[in-house]
């Protein structure tokens, strides 16, 4: 599976942003899906889950009213609504795709990344 990751960008603070992750193969039934991020000099962390087949998420705190994970079945593609962005969220955003729920980077495939700079 090739994970494909797209839309990161330049925006100020309070400015909004949707990442896609687009996917080779349509994903199994029981396909899990993660964006993380990695800010310069820190570890990834994890940002946002979705269980495909529900559509089940969750966040991390520091993101939650902010930030909406989705997808769209059609279109085998992953999707992460920012809104209200602070220059604490600048980091190169990751993909990633697995079967268990887990919020470690425990996951099968990744995409490339996509940076997003928010300017104060």
């Amino acid at each position: 599976v090739q994970l494909q990751a797209s839309g990161g960008g330049l925006v100020q603070a309070g400015g909004s942003l949707r990442l896609s992750c687009s996917r080779s193969r349509r994903p199994l039934t029981s396909a899990v899906m993660a964006w993380f991020r990695q800010a310069p000099g820190k570890e990834r962390e994890f940002v946002a889950i979705i269980r495909w087949k529900s559509g089940s998420t969750a966040y991390a705190d520091s993101v939650k009213g902010r930030f909406t994970i989705s997808r769209d079945n059609p279109k085998n593609t992953l999707y992460l609504q920012m809104n209200s962005l602070e220059p604490e969220d600048t980091a190169v955003y990751y993909c990633a795709s697995g079967t268990r729920w887990t919020t470690s980077d425990d996951y099968d495939y990744w995409g490339q990344g996509t940076q997003v700079t928010v300017s104060s």
